[in-house]
């Protein structure tokens, strides 16, 4: 059996980027020196700080990289995220496949919620 334990990011800023995944219900495991490993449930996520390096190299790949996300219940998870003053783009919106919701972190990657319920 093969789980999926987690995935890193680089960051520009840790002092930017953990407190918006802390926001999103992630909690900080380990932090040492520019790497702070987040997690959310069983899973982690690990943010390494490049500083600038991010905006120049990551710039082209930025709309490639998403993390995916379940919740129950995406109209909920929306009024509190609108609450709380996280950035969100917009309501959740049906893809056809999918009901899902989407934010950008502070360095421009995609975090997405699908609806946990199967279509």
């Amino acid at each position: 059996m093969i789980t999926f334990a987690g995935m890193s990011l680089p960051v520009t800023d840790l002092g930017r980027s953990v407190p918006f995944y802390e926001s999103l219900g992630f909690t900080t495991e380990i932090q040492n020196g520019r790497f702070v490993l987040l997690r959310l449930d069983s899973a982690t996520l690990g943010l390494l700080e490049l500083g600038a390096v991010v905006s120049q190299e990551a710039g082209r790949l930025r709309q490639f990289v998403q993390v995916e996300l379940l919740a129950d219940d995406l109209d909920e998870l929306y009024a509190d995220f609108v609450a709380r003053g996280v950035p969100v783009s917009g309501p959740p919106r049906d893809r056809g496949f999918e009901r899902q919701l989407q934010l950008r972190d502070p360095d421009g990657f995609t975090v997405e919620f699908a609806d946990r319920s199967p279509r």
